[in-house]
């Protein structure tokens, strides 16, 4: 059984914590780990697993790969999306990937959380047994409210081993038909999670959507390998049709069976939704950071820079992050996602990245910025290095403050120390690598007409950035 890890969402309800560059799954949300972490290491102790095959977008995938590698995973392949084309094409392009069209293939969201994981592992093992047989398993959650912000899955009569026939999948209810379908019994929360033989899924698609399979193989047949990176064609892909695996499969089919999970299962696609899955103190707040309260009651409270203080609320979201602070009554979280659209009206870089930016070599912290300057805390792994690379409108100061930096600039290379600094003028080539053990930190100060990150001139890049 293969895991099959989508990863193509962009979480923004969960904004300003998850952005379109930085979303929920690679988030510590919930644990140390992050969700998409939490999602591999919850398979720990079921057989016969062979290694994932991990899909997502293009901007994502340094970060795929070393959370992966964070916890000890060596995935089959990480597939790259250009564009998003739902799940039906990602789930595609996973079974034309994998090994065997016998493997079973297990499709898992990277962004639920699952407390009892034993009863998890339990249907897994059931939904296996079922998807050898042909199959097209999906995982229903008995439902525990008339819960209106899912789809759900309709069971029929009849039974197939631990699983039903499925009757036909329904669409998010308003809350009195959400109350008579709770009361019923007869239907369960849409997980998005499956299970099925990968020729089994293939030989549905091809009936029921020929052209998503067919663009998908031309888009594999035509796609680039660059480490474990599988680098679709963007121009075949973006000619394929884009559908969930829901229209596109389960619904037409005649094999699909749902298999009732009650395992304490959450999507985690609110700020409500996370406050139901974190601990809380005697009043009900669910606390993270250096936090302050007064009177305040059954409220998510998140600092991540600065002490946040409230006092005499209650029902509440606050979150604080290192340039935004967002504030929400707790049953209108739903319109956080409006934030986020007037951001992007406004060409707010606020709803795409953090201060906070991650990359193939490490990361960096923008801690300061003026109209024509702007300061930078870098940090580069060991071992790691930059591009060779060179700028039209700025000039660079760097002051190594931890470790030991070789600088390349020009046709000079130099070695310095903590405490040491160079200045790289507008225009000359140059290169950043951390040849020691600890992490490198140095101050970057930038100065020039135009300081954007598009004015970067690739010239060498060991992570195919060029």
């Amino acid at each position: 059984m293969i895991p099959v890890i989508l990863s193509g969402g962009s979480g923004t309800r969960l904004w300003p914590l998850s952005r379109r560059h930085y979303p929920k799954q690679f988030l510590p949300l919930v644990s140390n780990n992050t969700m998409i972490q939490e999602t591999l290491l919850r398979l720990t102790g079921i057989s016969g697993l062979k290694a994932p095959i991990a899909v997502c977008n293009e901007d994502h995938r340094f970060m795929m790969a070393e959370q992966l590698r964070e916890i000890d995973v060596t995935p089959a392949a990480i597939i790259l999306e250009p564009l998003g084309r739902n799940t039906a094409p990602a789930v595609a392009l996973a079974a034309l990937t994998a090994t065997s069209e016998d493997d079973v293939l297990l499709i898992l969201p990277a962004d639920h959380v699952i407390e009892n994981v034993q009863a998890f592992q339990d249907a897994v093992s059931q939904a296996k047994l079922l998807a050898e047989q042909g199959y097209l398993v999906t995982f229903g959650i008995v439902p525990t409210e008339p819960e209106t912000g899912y789809g759900y899955i309709k069971r029929s009569t009849e039974a197939v081993d631990a699983a039903y026939k499925v009757a036909s999948f329904v669409e998010k209810p308003n809350l009195e038909t959400a109350k008579t379908y709770l009361e019923s019994g007869d239907y369960y929360w849409n997980s998005g999670m499956f299970a099925f033989k990968a020729s089994s899924f293939l030989s549905e698609l091809e009936k029921y959507n020929p052209d998503m399979l067919e663009k998908c193989q031309q888009a594999l047949k035509a796609a680039k390998v660059d480490m474990d990176f599988v680098r679709l064609d963007k121009e075949i892909f973006a000619t394929c049709p884009s559908d969930s695996i829901d229209y596109a499969v389960m619904e037409k089919t005649a094999k699909a069976v749902v298999i009732p999970m009650d395992a304490a299962w959450n999507d985690v696609g609110s700020w409500s939704a996370l406050w139901d899955v974190t601990d809380k103190d005697a009043s009900g707040n669910a606390i993270m950071g250096d936090v302050l309260t007064v009177d305040t009651s059954n409220s998510f409270i998140h600092a991540h820079s600065k002490l946040v203080t409230v006092v005499g609320l209650d029902n509440v979201i606050v979150v604080e992050t290192d340039d935004a602070v967002m504030v929400a009554a707790k049953d209108r979280v739903q319109d956080v996602k409006e934030i986020v659209d007037q951001l992007k009206a406004k060409n707010r870089t606020e709803a795409d990245i953090h201060r906070k930016a991650y990359r193939p070599w490490g990361n960096y912290d923008l801690v300061d910025i003026g109209e024509r300057h702007q300061t930078k805390r870098i940090v580069v792994k060991p071992g790691a290095k930059l591009s060779l690379q060179k700028h039209h409108h700025r000039a660079e100061h760097w002051v190594v403050v931890k470790g030991t930096a070789l600088v390349t600039k020009g046709d000079e290379q130099i070695l310095l120390s903590e405490n040491e600094s160079t200045y790289i003028p507008l225009g000359v080539v140059h290169c950043l690598e951390n040849l020691g053990v600890i992490p490198l930190e140095i101050v970057e100060v930038q100065s020039g007409s135009y300081l954007g990150e598009d004015d970067i001139v690739r010239l060498v890049d060991q992570y195919g950035r060029v």
